[in-house]
């Protein structure tokens, strides 16, 4: 999975705010007036909007080395996806892409197991937004923190685990959001989005340690996140 190369799931506007925000917190990069944060807008993605794309995302930063490139579509041809495989697959060097599309039903899987999946709750501007559930973890003292672990942790079936495996995606979405949120981008902030990517995709998996991704979860979070 390259950590260059993301989807968003969400129409057009919103997964592209999703990508700005992740570009000015992971990269420092402000999307207004940036010449290298390209926001390329199409309807049905064809094999030549693909292609273009490319040639964009090969070329040299204007400032720095580093650039995005963000692709938002409606739809995209199974042709123009087999464009981008390779581009996804193996970014130019400082390039960070993201493709949007409002479901990511229609997504080749072959391109799928190439990107990371962004959750839209990176777009995040108000702790109102952010569950009760992860408001409770961020505030919670260690030892309060290691009674909500057990709690999530304690499913004696596997209707009741993946409910809990739900609620520990909704507590890693909602610390995701209120980092962002928080405007900050000290390492450890960055740190902290990195872990999140990480951790929520190991929690998709329904064998997922649920435990031990709550515990590591808990320790990376920096004080005073709210």
């Amino acid at each position: 999975m390259n950590h260059h190369a993301f989807v968003i799931e969400a129409e057009a506007e919103e997964g592209i705010k999703v990508a700005q925000a992740w570009a000015q917190m992971k990269l420092g990069m402000k999307a207004k007036g940036n010449p290298d944060v390209i926001v390329l807008r199409y309807g049905l993605l064809s094999v030549e909007d693909a292609r273009r794309a490319t040639e964009l995302a090969s070329g040299k930063a204007f400032v720095g080395t580093t650039k995005v490139v963000i692709i938002a579509a409606s739809r995209a041809y199974h042709e123009a996806q087999n464009t981008l495989l390779k581009l996804f697959e193996e970014p130019p060097k400082g390039a960070n892409l993201f493709l949007i599309m409002p479901t990511l039903g229609g997504l080749l899987p072959t391109l799928r197991s190439r990107v990371q999946v962004l959750e839209p709750a990176a777009s995040r501007s108000s702790s109102q937004e952010i569950p009760e559930s992860a408001t409770e973890f961020m505030k919670a003292s260690k030892e309060k923190r290691s009674v909500l672990i057990k709690k999530l942790t304690s499913g004696s079936d596997e209707d009741a685990r993946r409910e809990n495996r739900d609620e520990a995606i909704a507590i890693i979405n909602g610390i995701e959001a209120a980092a962002y949120a928080s405007g900050r981008t000290t390492s450890r902030h960055r740190e902290l989005l990195e872990e999140v990517q990480i951790l929520r995709g190991h929690l998709y998996d329904r064998s997922a340690p649920v435990r031990m991704i709550l515990e590591h979860l808990s320790l990376v979070i920096p004080r005073n996140l709210l």
